[in-house]
């Protein structure tokens, strides 16, 4: 069985023995914890957040940073591919493992992704993908502003029933340089979680591939949202390698573009105030890149829908 926590040792261990290039500080929290600030005080750089991209995926993906005619008025672009799309997708990069502190004296909430969740297993999603880790190491990346009080810690290290000594926290901000490329980065995870919530078998999909223009940061943290949600949203493309019918292929396709859902057509940032801030209200089929192609393996026949609408990308940006 493969240990996203074992594979991921070595990049979270990059990440800390070369701070200074990554400009990412260092801290020794609750109990020992480490905590990698790679975007509150710190700088960090965009090779930092390519790195904290893998990390995410469990070091089962690998993620590239090109120059390419994907969306021609904003060529940099992020690539994500994965051999093991489930368990890198679902197990360890999705965000869902809510994290909220009972501390009275401050605010904090988070989701927590990375490796550390297939150990905790606090979410439904690891029955449906029959996915379960353990290691004496492991790591969380949380995208706030605030280094996560001692409940935080303890909450982590009870869950997995590992010491806080051993846990180590990376936070990115949304508005970051880090946490600007580490959330666009999951454009195919965002995929294999549409294609969760329509049902389709986890274990038919194979190999999947990924890629959407890394958006200019912003530091109002409602635009930095908005805008790595458009860059999926709106010029996001997903390629996913499946093993099936023709016809559960092609309905599978045709139903993930985000131009399928209701809510499609305005920034996320307008969608997300006329909902009044809450998540829950905006229609779940929006969260899907803008164009998909799958590929059954079975039976070599390729299917594709949506599109990608640079004019909405760069309303979103600011272009």
């Amino acid at each position: 069985m493969i240990s996203i926590n074992k594979e991921t040792e070595s990049l979270v261990n990059e990440l800390i023995d070369n701070s200074d290039t990554y400009r990412v500080d260092v801290i020794e929290g609750y109990k020992g914890c480490k905590i990698i600030d790679a975007g509150i005080n710190a700088l960090g750089n965009i090779e930092c957040g390519r790195l904290i991209s893998e990390i995410c995926l469990g070091g089962l993906g690998r993620v590239h940073l090109l120059n390419t005619n994907q969306v021609d008025e904003w060529p940099l672009t992020v690539h994500v591919n994965t051999k093991e799309p489930v368990i890198s997708c679902l197990g360890s990069q999705y965000a869902g493992w809510s994290l909220s502190s009972k501390d009275g004296k401050k605010k904090f909430n988070a989701l927590g992704s990375g490796p550390i969740r297939a150990i905790a297993q606090k979410e439904e999603i690891f029955k449906d993908i029959k996915y379960k880790d353990s290691h004496k190491n492991t790591s969380v990346v949380m995208e706030v502003n605030s280094i996560p009080p001692d409940d935080i810690v303890e909450k982590l290290s009870n869950d997995t029933n590992i010491e806080p000594k051993n846990i180590t926290i990376i936070i990115t901000p949304t508005s970051s340089i880090a946490g600007n490329i580490q959330i666009v980065a999951r454009v195919l995870e965002v995929a294999l979680h549409k294609a969760h919530e329509l049902k389709f078998p986890m274990n038919n999909i194979i190999e999947g591939f990924g890629s959407a223009p890394i958006p200019p940061n912003s530091p109002d943290d409602l635009t930095a949202m908005g805008r790595t949600n458009d860059a999926i949203i709106f010029s996001g493309f997903t390629h996913i390698y499946v093993n099936c019918t023709d016809d559960e292929a092609g309905e599978l396709c045709s139903k993930m573009p985000s131009s399928k859902s209701n809510d499609y057509g305005k920034p996320f940032a307008d969608i997300f105030k006329e909902y009044q801030f809450d998540f829950f209200k905006i229609d779940p089929n929006l969260f899907s890149p803008a164009k998909i192609t799958v590929s059954n393996l079975k039976t070599g026949n390729s299917f594709t829908d949506g599109r990608i609408d640079s004019e909405l990308m760069k309303k979103s940006f600011g272009i």
